[in-house]
């Protein structure tokens, strides 16, 4: 667990509940659903959702098992993952009202049985997509589990506000997984679908931490950027929505998607800065919060048209080529 202690200021002022350290050790009474919790399901549904698009949009032909196999093995890895992520952050979870009612600091599950549970399913995610897909896409799916449990979760999450933005590295793997299992190996398309998830979070997250006016998310945990100025917070929103925006229209200008992919990028990467360009402006009160609210609940949908258009996109070329 990590050796990282929480202060009074960590917690926002309030001391922890008593005894509720307590049930991170001792027996077990876990029940299904509470593991399927670890797996963060939601996180899951993103993953698959991508790996998917990386999948179809691959070269060549994959058998229907295989590829199942694949989309399989990419998300019990993320799942193995989350569940790692919850092992180690059980400190800041317990203390954190967004998740404190997560498995581990509840005491539904003990830290053991999450550590045993995601080691496990890493393990066979990994070995069984490397034996029955192919080694690339075993190697990568290695790398990203390694990179979400040990550089984000152990290392950066808490010694940077650019966490959310390193953290998100982990989940623009999954696609470009996804691609090497279907045609064992890798292109620049793949690696663009990668980098449109990567600089998505940002204007994700960050808004809400614009909104707080404090530099942590909870727990201990670095928000927002410019070490969690609201200002430059609000700065840096803009400037990776700007980047974003051609970047994500990038695979139309370069032949890698068709126009109907282009029109969507660009419209919608157009409302996402006027989106950013509000949050920007708006500083203070109500009118802060609404700006903050409309442009984390857009950039949900920004990203599912695009990745949507791309599967489109590859469905209907497959359909009628």
């Amino acid at each position: 667990m990590s050796d990282v202690s929480l202060s009074e200021a960590d917690r926002g002022g309030a001391p922890a509940p008593a005894g509720l350290f307590a049930p991170l050790a001792g027996e077990s009474h876990a029940t299904p659903r509470d593991f399927i919790a670890l797996l963060k399901p939601r996180v899951m549904s993103l993953v698959i959702f991508t790996a998917l698009v990386g999948l179809i949009r691959a070269p060549g032909e994959i058998h229907p098992v295989i590829a199942f196999t694949a989309l399989l093995c990419i998300a019990v890895g993320a799942g193995a993952a989350g569940a790692l992520n919850m092992w180690w952050d059980a400190d800041i979870d317990a203390v954190m009202n967004r998740t404190r009612n997560r498995p581990i600091p509840a005491g539904k599950v003990t830290p053991g049985e999450a550590l045993a549970f995601g080691l496990t399913l890493s393990a066979f995610s990994v070995v069984v997509l490397g034996l029955l897909v192919n080694a690339l896409a075993g190697a990568l799916l290695a790398f990203t589990i390694f990179f979400y449990v040990v550089i984000y979760s152990m290392w950066l999450k808490r010694a940077t506000p650019q966490n959310i933005v390193i953290g998100g590295a982990a989940g623009a793997f999954p696609p470009m997984v996804a691609w090497a299992a279907g045609a064992g190996t890798l292109s620049l398309e793949p690696m663009l679908m990668v980098a449109i998830i990567f600089w998505w979070p940002a204007p994700l997250s960050w808004p809400r931490a614009a909104c707080r006016g404090a530099g942590r998310a909870g727990g201990g945990v670095p928000a927002g950027a410019g070490g969690g100025a609201p200002e430059e917070t609000r700065r840096q929103i803009l400037y990776y929505t700007l980047f974003l925006v051609p970047l994500a229209a990038s695979p139309a200008f370069l032949g890698y998607a068709g126009p109907v992919y282009g029109a969507v990028a660009l419209g919608a990467g157009g409302f996402m800065i006027r989106l950013a360009l509000r949050v920007f402006r708006r500083r203070e009160g109500e009118a802060a919060v609404k700006a903050a609210k409309g442009l984390f609940g857009f950039s949900i949908l920004y990203l599912f048209a695009l990745f949507a258009t791309l599967l489109g996109e590859a469905v209907v070329r497959a359909l009628w080529p």
